[in-house]
């Protein structure tokens, strides 16, 4: 089973702010729940080909993966990828102004669990909804603040 999850979230600042703050890995841990440490394996500023290791709690577990940044268009999309671990994932955001003030932000994540992760696929689908519910919430009101 595939798990595949789209959230959206409308933030009342312009595209180049939520952009430039949500593509920045290193300020993932601070909207993102889960994820409680980064590291760069590649030498900032983020580029396509750029190599960024992440440290998240989620379902009870500890995940450690390196997601490699394969499309980066400043202030439209940004798309990561791993293959590593029990969940192979591709994450993707894409930005659009809704006016000069106005952002509406998308983060899908979808990727095909193996091993134990494929019995627990529609339970994770759930969570992941969950937590990117969470996560934009948290930039909403990082940004509007």
């Amino acid at each position: 089973m595939t798990v595949d999850v789209t959230s959206e979230i409308v933030i009342d600042r312009p595209v180049a702010t939520v952009a430039g703050y949500a593509a920045d890995p290193s300020n993932a841990p601070q909207w993102y729940v889960n994820i409680t440490s980064v590291e760069w394996k590649t030498p900032p500023p983020l580029r396509v080909g750029s190599l960024v290791a992440f440290v998240a709690q989620f379902m009870g577990r500890r995940l450690a993966y390196t997601y490699e940044f394969v499309v980066l268009v400043p202030g439209e999309q940004l798309t990561m990828t791993t293959a590593q671990g029990p969940f192979p994932m591709t994450t993707t955001y894409t930005w659009t102004a809704l006016d000069d003030h106005t952002t509406k932000m998308t983060l899908r994540n979808h990727g095909q669990p193996s091993g134990f992760s494929k019995l627990v696929a529609p339970i994770m689908k759930q969570a992941v909804k969950r937590a990117n519910k969470k996560d934009l919430t948290a930039l909403k009101r990082i940004l509007e603040t």
